[in-house]
């Protein structure tokens, strides 16, 4: 059967989402876990440290300036990654979502330069993160406080993972049971809610502030690519 955008859609709505074997793979295969990861949205642990970078204004964070260069860094090798399950359909069939208004990617520049992102699927008042990458320290970090923080400001209330890593636990995600999950994403789906491009940048900072107040601060040293956003 061949995966068109409109089944993909249905996919994630029904609680599925597709990866490939392989870069050079041709076909998809559906993935239901019956664990699944998601990251909930008010209880995301900002350590102190990631705020300050965040904060600092090292990098410049945008949203769905460049969905191509950004999934195109996912699926490109990095050091203990040599391969991705990110194939040439994947990428065609959610570079249309994102022409079309449904996949989104958040990047992070430092200098004029793309150094990190990552890119999802809203769906209601659900977010399915499905990769992320980084070229410099903390680049991806930084673009996943700022997706999450535009998620709670624009009243979603679902942050699906897809799976749970170490590297994500240390951000508070955890894993719910597949029947648990499919009750969140129905209640989500339903869920009034917008994707923020351009939110106002006063009431970002104060979101971004008034998450980091929700947790202690901590370390978090590890700018692994998210698992649970495979890459």
């Amino acid at each position: 059967m061949e995966i068109t955008p409109e089944l993909l859609v249905r996919a994630y709505r029904a609680g599925f989402f597709p990866m490939a074997e392989t870069r050079e793979a041709d076909r998809l295969y559906w993935l239901d876990p019956e664990q699944r990861g998601i990251l909930p949205l008010d209880g995301f642990h900002l350590p102190r440290r990631l705020l300050r970078t965040v904060e600092s204004g090292g990098f410049s964070v945008t949203v769905d300036r460049d969905f191509a260069a950004v999934i195109a860094g996912c699926a490109e090798p990095a050091p203990g990654r040599e391969d991705t399950w990110i194939n040439p359909v994947i990428e065609g069939l959610f570079t249309e979502l994102h022409r079309r208004g449904v996949a989104h990617s958040v990047e992070s520049w430092h200098e004029g330069a793309l150094v990190g992102g990552l890119y999802g699927v809203a769906l209601g008042g659900a977010f399915f993160g499905e990769s992320m990458f980084s070229r410099a320290t903390d680049a991806s970090k930084v673009a996943l406080v700022h997706l999450v923080a535009r998620l709670r400001l624009g009243g979603f209330t679902l942050l699906d993972t897809q799976f749970v890593t170490s590297h994500l636990t240390r951000f508070g995600a955890r894993e719910v049971p597949r029947d648990r999950y499919k009750q969140m994403l129905a209640a989500a789906l339903e869920a009034p809610a917008a994707w923020l491009v351009e939110p106002d940048a006063d009431a970002l900072a104060a979101e971004i502030r008034a998450i980091a107040g929700r947790k202690r601060g901590g370390s978090g040293n590890s700018d692994s690519p998210i698992g649970g956003f495979p890459a």
